[in-house]
């Protein structure tokens, strides 16, 4: 007991008195100083004396698919700075191969009583993975924000990038540039944003005139060997442009044509999506379409915080316009 009131004291900054007055609900403790008490208690694993447990802790969850991807430790910078500034500690869960998975992260956060949680991508955007641990928080009426597009059924308010905006910006910037045999590199099947890139990709080649042949359209997982593996298989139906899914898809995709010996964009023009760290350092500098992540970022925690103080704000999902960032992998195609 000495050595967990120690520690709380040292971690908020307060004497080891001020601790026990608030582990024993004493008055002559500000609500300040007794929700830094609490969160300090949360963080460093201790439970919570019995008359206090049934009040949420000052902890949000933020769980994020990986992050080997920059385009999620960006989001993860953002949203912590945000919910810094509203008095909450963000918990990041990050999946990573044979780890803890997010359904365990989910029973994790519950048993710490956070006050919300925050997906930046997961298994609520693919409709044939498992949800029970989604349905679970709802059970337990906690507050929820899902950064991505999320599959019917999950009535949690949504932050996303419009991804039919995202591919029409980039397919007709190929176009523009002469570009005729297009390719497109999105997710799985089931995965909703890359089911509305493809859908949108569709809408966007006949609209110019243009056909998208089932060939011309490449699954991978979201990663640079995903999209050199499936960007050979486009290369040999002769496409001279390629949009993806994701900038590690697009590093891949230049890669493939590398190794092919063709240049880009010489030969190949590429775009990617996200707009992540490095992508200016590349060579040739990627084009891509970027997402508005501090916007993004910021109203995903404002949606969150509005459910914490009582608020529920209408379920359904803020569509966020992207970008297209014009750079170096994107030119003419070669002359026939």
């Amino acid at each position: 007991m000495t050595r967990r009131l120690a520690q709380v004291a040292k971690k908020v900054g307060v004497s080891e008195a001020t601790v026990s007055r608030v582990l024993n609900g004493k008055p002559g403790v500000s609500e300040a100083t007794r929700q830094s008490v609490l969160t300090a208690l949360d963080v460093l694993g201790y439970e919570r004396p019995t008359q206090l447990r049934g009040e949420r802790a000052r902890l949000v969850g933020l769980v994020l698919p990986e992050l080997q991807n920059p385009i999620f430790p960006a989001f993860a910078e953002v949203i912590g700075s945000a919910l810094a500034q509203q008095g909450l500690t963000p918990v990041l869960c990050t999946q990573t191969k044979g780890g803890v998975a997010e359904a365990e992260y989910v029973d994790l956060l519950l048993q710490q009583q956070v006050s919300g949680v925050v997906f930046a991508g997961g298994l609520f955007a693919q409709a044939d993975a498992p949800h029970e641990h989604y349905h679970l928080l709802a059970e337990r009426k906690v507050p929820v924000v899902l950064v991505n597009a999320s599959i019917e059924g999950l009535d949690f308010p949504c932050v996303a990038c419009d991804d039919a905006v995202a591919v029409e910006q980039a397919w007709r910037h190929l176009a523009s540039l002469g570009h005729e045999r297009i390719g497109l590199v999105i997710g799985p099947a089931d995965h909703m944003p890359s089911r509305r890139k493809l859908d949108a990709a569709r809408v966007a080649a006949k609209a110019m005139g243009m056909t998208l042949p089932d060939e011309f359209v490449q699954r991978s997982i979201f990663s640079l060997e995903g999209g050199q593996a499936v960007t050979a298989r486009l290369l040999e139906q002769g496409v001279t442009g390629i949009v993806c899914g994701s900038d590690p898809i697009a590093l891949g995709a230049i890669r493939a044509a590398r190794r092919r010996g063709l240049s880009v964009p010489g030969d190949v023009s590429v775009v990617g999506f996200d707009d992540s760290a490095f992508m200016t350092c590349t060579e040739p500098p990627l084009s891509t379409v970027r997402q508005p992540i501090e916007a993004m970022g910021r109203a995903a925690v404002d949606l969150l915080c509005a459910q914490i103080h009582g608020s529920h704000p209408h379920p359904g999902e803020l569509l966020f316009e992207p970008e297209l960032v014009v750079r170096g992998s994107t030119a003419p195609p070669p002359a026939r």
